[in-house]
This record gives structure tokens, sequence and C-alpha cells, in this order.
């Protein structure tokens, strides 16, 4: 995480106020973060990225290319590769062959996975909602927009 002190910025300085809502989004998503991965290992015994990597494929019931969840969740083939094989050792994700090739494989979540991922997502939205507590409907729809408007001017820059 980069960032300043908020103390270190000066007070009143119009060009200043996107370098605060940068630090304080930072620090939201980052104290955030950091409970949802303690609640999921003390609840559920697992870790974030293994969660990340079945909602991805949760909302994919025909499964995903191993290179298209790698893609999604914006990290190398490496590190989900390592995840998706504790997953299949644990029951629950499957891999298949593609139409016979040998060099591609498709993941899909198992019965026993949709279940686990179900119970953890409903855990996870009750604990997003009371850290998030005091943020209104009205709010949180504004700035969900907000920020959904400011990805779409950038993403396609890059």
């Amino acid at each position: 995480m980069v960032s300043a002190p908020l103390s270190a910025i000066a007070p009143h300085s119009g060009t200043k106020e996107k370098l605060r809502l940068w630090i304080r989004l930072l620090r939201a998503a980052h104290t955030i973060e950091g409970e949802l991965r303690e609640r999921l290992k003390r609840d559920f015994g697992t870790t974030l990225p293994r969660f990340d990597v079945m909602a991805a494929l949760y909302r994919e019931p025909g499964g995903m290319l191993m290179s298209d969840l790698s893609r999604f969740l914006l990290v190398s083939n490496g590190n989900v590769t390592g995840i998706v094989d504790r997953l299949v050792v644990d029951g629950f994700v499957v891999r298949a062959r593609r139409d016979g090739d040998r060099r591609t494989s498709i993941v899909r979540l198992t019965e026993v996975g949709i279940d686990f991922f179900e119970r953890m997502a409903r855990a996870h939205e009750g604990w997003i909602a009371e850290l998030l507590g005091s943020v209104g409907d009205d709010d949180a729809r504004r700035l969900s927009g907000m920020l959904r408007a400011f990805r779409s001017e950038w993403e396609g820059e890059h």
C-alpha cells in the first residue's frame, strides 16, 4: 500500500482532495479486507484468495478455463493453479479437459463446493453489512455509482 499520513497533506488544498480520497479508500479497503481474512479463517478455515476463486466459479456454473479465471481475478496463472490444486484436493472443485485438449482445463465447483461457498457467501454478505453499517443505502448506491463511472473512464486506457 502506498500512501502518506493524512496529517502530511496540506489542509484546505483543493489539489490534494483526490489524494485524501485515495488514502481513505486504501485505508478502508485494507481494514475491511483484513477483517474479512480473519473471519474467513476463523469461521470457515479458508483464505480470501480461495473465497475469491470459488466466487468466480460460482458465477460460471459451467466452469471456466484456468486462463480466464486468472484474468478475471487479475492474478497470475501460477497463483490460481496453486489455489485450484488445493480446492481440488478438498473436493470443492473439479478439473476437466476441454474437448479432449490436454493443454487446457475447465474448472468448476462441485456440489460440495457450491454448498460450502453459499454458506461462506451468506456470512460474507452479513460481515460486509456489519462493517459498512454506518453507510446508508442511498450513500452506498451513490458511492458505488461514482466508483463504477470512474472505473469506466480509465479502464480502457490501460
